[in-house]
């Protein structure tokens, strides 16, 4: 497991009581942000320290691992330069018995402090311009210490041999809840509404049109139809009505590789080589299929699904930090 510190007091309300971490892929330029970029690094039960306001104002573990969600509307104002899409997290968050400043205990947190990267400047003040960034184990267990945290935030603490873990993701479920109510009330022909919305779930008019040109899973090869997924390589929550029925927005997919990739723990490239996040987990792939020591190429991809992958990998596969092009 990983420690984080978020800086975030422009959005610390929200983001507290909300359970989650929550920022926009890019900067504004269009550049990488490698603050934004650790979000994709976070894993469930990883702890994260909350400062906001020159204080340490609690402690939280992740519940979730990365993935897209819309700009929280709960900001208003906040972030309207942001971009509409970002990285979302889920934390469990334990507010602090006591606040602490950080400059009020430099004499134990300023030999970690570090400097690359860093969320903190070498007086223990919160760095301007930097959103989630890592810190080691021991600043986690000092920070613990200090606001009065001294076990494990209850509502993801182990159960039952294993880390309780969100599998429902609200950001997701709520942006979807609401792309649905969009098209229900949208102006268009009763079929379409109908196509749409089952092409949420793979089925209807989208699989009939990934059909005509996929004919098994790309990974497991099971053909039985009864098996098989038919999953939007763009989401379907991001997608236009067009794109979410577009043949080349999809692959048939068995019900554990189409998570793995609705997830971002496993992508394609153009030609054809399967690609593994670096956050996933060896075993659970072996088991569900996926050769992690020698990754299976699974055929060519048309023009079109080429355009959506570019779409998963740039958006959607977890592929961690690869460089610090584009930080603060």
């Amino acid at each position: 497991m990983s420690s984080w510190w978020v800086n975030h007091k422009q959005t610390f309300r929200h983001e507290f009581q909300g359970g989650y971490l929550w920022s926009p892929k890019r900067r504004r330029d269009g550049g990488r942000n490698i603050f934004y970029d650790f979000m994709r690094l976070v894993r469930p039960g990883d702890t994260v320290i909350s400062y906001a306001d020159g204080e340490i104002k609690g402690i939280g573990l992740a519940k979730s691992y990365c993935y897209t969600s819309p700009r929280p509307d709960e900001f208003g104002h906040i972030g309207e330069v942001w971009d509409g899409i970002g990285w979302r997290v889920d934390v469990g968050f334990v507010a602090a018995a006591r606040t602490v400043r950080p400059r009020d205990i430099l004499g134990e947190i300023g030999p970690l402090i570090g400097m690359k990267h860093s969320p903190l400047s070498i007086n223990g003040n919160g760095r301007q311009g930097v959103y989630l960034a890592a810190v080691s184990d021991m600043l986690a267990a000092v920070a613990r210490r200090a606001v009065g945290i001294k076990i494990e935030p209850p509502q993801v603490r182990e159960r039952g041999g294993g880390l309780t873990v969100e599998t429902d993701l609200p950001g997701v479920d709520e942006w979807e809840r609401i792309e649905c109510k969009r098209i229900e009330n949208a102006d268009i022909p009763e079929t379409e509404r109908v196509a749409l919305i089952k092409a949420r779930l793979g089925q209807g008019k989208f699989r009939e049109n990934v059909s005509r040109i996929e004919i098994c899973c790309r990974l497991t090869r099971v053909s039985n139809p009864v098996h098989l997924i038919a999953s939007h390589i763009k989401p379907w929550r991001e997608a236009s009505n067009e794109e979410r029925l577009a043949a080349g927005n999809g692959l048939l997919l068995t019900p554990s590789i189409d998570h793995l990739f609705d997830r971002g723990f496993i992508s394609f490239g153009d030609s054809g080589e399967t690609l593994i996040s670096p956050i996933a987990d060896p075993d659970s792939l072996g088991r569900m299929g996926v050769n992690v020591e020698s990754p299976p190429l699974v055929g060519r991809f048309n023009s079109e699904q080429r355009h959506f992958l570019q779409h998963h990998r740039a958006s959607i596969f977890l592929a961690g930090v690869t460089g610090s092009k584009g930080s603060t």
